[in-house]
Formats: structure tokens, C-alpha cells, sequence
């Protein structure tokens, strides 16, 4: 079985650093030699038996996502099964919630049925007294600004973090 997995998130927000640790045997330590993420990155990976995933990391700089949203949409957006979207709690903009709502917009027109798992990453910036008010907060947005097409696209909020209190 044969499954399309599109990372997205700014850039910088960890995507390939969570994916060299999960699927590449990378220690955290290891990931902060990792360069930037040059347009698509594509990789398959066997996973729990029979499953095939087929990642493609992709890059998070503005004029990449242009080209996701503008020249590359069909390409890009067709056949997804799931969307892990990474923000990066300490560099939570608003335009970086309308680049969500344009990549969620994409999905839900080309592959209306994928999953979305929206990933809140670098928690372990927060203090730990502040996390749950700050993910609620960050989860009340997220889910503002995609209100139309969240339930539709199976959107779910979960923090993460590559490091345990940046211990590397």
C-alpha cells in the first residue's frame, strides 16, 4: 500500500530535522547540521510492514510556496493521503496562517479526503507553565482560519519537539 505524505511549514519550522530522526535514524544532535530544503525533497520509506510512504518534504521559503500554490498545485496537491503541516511556535505570524489556509484551500480541492495533522513544534521553547495555554491559543487560530474546510479535511493540532528541553 502506497501512501503520498506532503511535510510542509515554513522554513525553518523542523520538518526535515522530524523527518531524518523518524525515518533516517538521525539523533536530534545530529539535525542541526541539516541544510534548508531546497524546493522538494522526495523519499520513500517502508514503514510498519507493508505500508509504503512516499515523503515529500518541502521546502518552506515563500517563493517555493508561490510555485506550490502557483505553478505546481495539481503536481504538488493531488493524491495526498496526509498533510503534516509544522509551524514553528516561536515564529507564529499571521501570514504564515494565510500560507496554511492556501495549502489546506490546495489540498481540500485535489485531494479532498487527505488527513491534516498540524503540528505546533518546538514546544520545549515554552516554558513548561505556559504550554497549555499557548498550544490553545495557537489551536484557536489554526482552526479560525480553515474553519470552512477543517472538519472536511480532518484537521488535528498536536505539539511536538525534536529536543527534550534542549538537551542536544
Amino acid at each position: 500500500m502506497k501512501k503520498k505524505v506532503l511535510l510542509m511549514g515554513k522554513s525553518g519550522s523542523g520538518k526535515t530535522s522530524m523527518r531524518s530522526i523518524i525515518f533516517a535514524d538521525y539523533l536530534a544532535r545530529d539535525t542541526t547540521r541539516l541544510s534548508p530544503t531546497i524546493d522538494v525533497e522526495y523519499s520513500s520509506v517502508q514503514f510498519l510492514g507493508n505500508l509504503h510512504l512516499h515523503l515529500w518534504d518541502c521546502g518552506g521559503q515563500d517563493d517555493f510556496y508561490k510555485n506550490y500554490l502557483d505553478n505546481m498545485r495539481d503536481h504538488i496537491f493531488r493524491s495526498v493521503e496526509l498533510l503534516v503541516y509544522v509551524f514553528d511556535i516561536e515564529h507564529f505570524e499571521a501570514v504564515d496562517l494565510k500560507q496554511f489556509e492556501a495549502v489546506a484551500e490546495a489540498l481540500d480541492q485535489h485531494s479532498p479526503d487527505a488527513l491534516v495533522f498540524v503540528l505546533l513544534h518546538k514546544m520545549d521553547l515554552v516554558a513548561e507553565e505556559e504550554r497549555s495555554l499557548v498550544f490553545r491559543e495557537r489551536e484557536s487560530l489554526i482552526n479560525e482560519c480553515t474553519r470552512n474546510l477543517a472538519v472536511r479535511l480532518g484537521c488535528r493540532n498536536f505539539t511536538s519537539t525534536t529536543f527534550n528541553n534542549r538537551n542536544r
